[in-house]
């Protein structure tokens, strides 16, 4: 069993930069790939990045360039940070640990977080 506890969300100006951080419980985080995603009002929940066990990332096009996902395996908690915020970038995220299969599908994870409402106004 995973527990995963997103914080760091908030209210933040377009070209803000927000951190979104993910506690994880268990003694078998390093072994666990994790993904964040994020939802919009009235959208499908959509993939936004990954980190392997090894450390290897993975990017939706859209944040590029601008978002950074890292983990530091000694405080079992994998980040976001996110610059250059848009309006767009307005959703909820959750974090995620990864059960096997490809890392940009929903149903690759297996464990979930209750979300951070991120609110990026323009």
């Amino acid at each position: 069993q995973v527990q995963l506890v997103e914080s760091g969300g908030g209210l933040v100006q377009a070209g803000g930069s927000l951190r979104l951080s993910c506690a994880a419980s268990g003694r078998t985080f390093s072994s666990v790939a994790m993904g964040w995603f994020r939802q919009a009002p009235g959208k499908e929940r959509e993939f936004v990045a990954a980190i392997s066990r090894s450390g290897t990332v993975y990017y939706t096009d859209s944040v590029k360039g601008r978002f950074t996902v890292s983990r530091a395996n000694a405080k079992n908690t994998v980040y976001l940070q996110m610059n250059s915020l848009k309006p767009e970038d307005t959703a909820d995220y959750y974090c995620a640990a990864s059960q096997g299969g490809s890392y940009y599908y929903y149903e690759s994870y297996r464990y979930w977080g209750q979300g951070t409402q991120v609110i990026v106004s323009s």
